[in-house]
């Protein structure tokens, strides 16, 4: 059975993975899958990063540092994914010629 969050849940479940904690952590103390709270840290993350960009939100230098390094953080791990993707996308089939 799929259990609904609210938005709001799922925001502060990732602001709780913003302020430094880990994700598999957080998702193991609320009971979430691990996959789950990613895809919430990759939607709700990036957003609350684009409202503070927009709203002109003063960072000092080590908040601002944090956030573009934990930013860099989810590209590099959704590149690393796509390159394994397509390794295992380019690899021609075997076909068994005795079935």
């Amino acid at each position: 059975m799929k259990k609904h969050q609210s938005e709001e849940f799922k925001r502060e479940t990732v602001r709780l993975i913003q302020s430094g904690r880990r994700v598999r952590q957080v998702a193991d103390e609320l009971g979430l899958n691990l996959w789950t709270v990613k895809g919430w840290v990759k939607k709700y993350g990036r957003q609350e990063n684009a409202n503070l960009v927009s709203e002109g939100v003063k960072m000092s230098p080590d908040e601002e540092i944090r956030l573009l390094k934990r930013e860099l953080d989810n590209v590099a791990e959704e590149r690393d994914i796509l390159k394994k993707a397509i390794a295992v996308f380019s690899r021609k089939p075997k076909i068994n010629m005795f079935l």
